[in-house]
């Protein structure tokens, strides 16, 4: 028996879930095969709309559950105003996402929802995640890591299922592109998200852009280091680089490393 069908059968068994949802390729694997194998009735998204995430993510995220029409619900999220989390902590993960899921599962529950699933893979089992510690103190079920589902099987399947967002690079919170106990602010994170926004608008699908006071640091693919320095040849108004550190940086650099997920951990 395959990870799928081990997977499906398990969410038979459970026969009414609630999604905790949040537009990545993980969550919204989950999400589809719970539709296709239980009544659409039996199957509520909750998504929480947070600073933490860039409003492009968020955008296709309600996209993708409209065009689907599955059954949703927004639910409003101020991280900022955890402390552990704008003092930008160690284990800023863990005290955000107790916050937020607890908030998730308590709207899951008020809505008939007994059980809230997450999209917790096999793969983050071997990572630094602290919000793992979160999600397993609030008896959060994670099927996908419970039958060893990793992220190369969820794009596997995914281009199977024909889901939309199954070669989508992995994004992260906006609070990891800054140094651990460094305040975090929604002024920072706006221009963490407009920075990354307009390195897209290029054609660079994964990037990242790391925070360092009034220094902005570029992380991309090797490959896309070109991309990026061709806009520098062309007038003022169309250079990148110029647009990034007229957000608000005193200087803009390319990290010649590549990009690497989790730098500051």
């Amino acid at each position: 028996m395959d990870k799928q069908t081990q997977l499906e059968q398990y969410l038979k068994t459970l026969k009414k879930v609630a999604i905790a949802y949040s537009g990545g390729i993980d969550s919204s694997y989950l999400l589809f095969v719970a539709n296709k194998i239980l009544s659409k009735e039996q199957v509520l998204a909750v998504i929480a709309d947070g600073i933490m995430v860039s409003r492009q993510d968020y955008k296709d995220a309600i996209t993708f559950l409209k065009e689907n029409h599955f059954q949703y619900i927004e639910v409003p999220y101020k991280p900022l105003e955890i402390t552990q989390f704008k003092e930008n902590h160690r284990d800023r993960c863990y005290y955000c996402k107790k916050e937020l899921m607890s908030t998730l599962k308590q709207v899951a529950n008020e809505n008939g929802y007994l059980y809230l699933l997450d999209g917790k893979n096999a793969d983050d089992l071997t990572v630094y995640r602290p919000g793992n510690r979160a999600t397993e103190e609030l008896g959060i079920i994670s099927p996908l890591a419970k039958f060893e589902i990793c992220k190369e099987d969820i794009r596997a399947y995914s281009k199977i299922l024909r889901i939309p967002c199954w070669n989508k690079p992995s994004n992260s919170c906006l609070a990891t592109r800054f140094p651990y106990n460094t305040n975090l602010t929604a002024e920072g994170l706006k221009k963490v998200e407009q920075s990354e926004e307009l390195l897209k608008s290029i054609g660079i699908k994964k990037v990242r852009v790391r925070i360092h006071n009034n220094i902005a640091r570029i992380e991309v693919e090797p490959e896309d280091f070109e991309m990026i320095l061709n806009t520098i040849k062309h007038k003022k108004e169309d250079n990148i680089i110029e647009k990034i550190r007229n957000l608000g940086f005193s200087y803009v650099t390319l990290d010649l490393l590549g990009i690497k997920n989790g730098s500051f951990d």
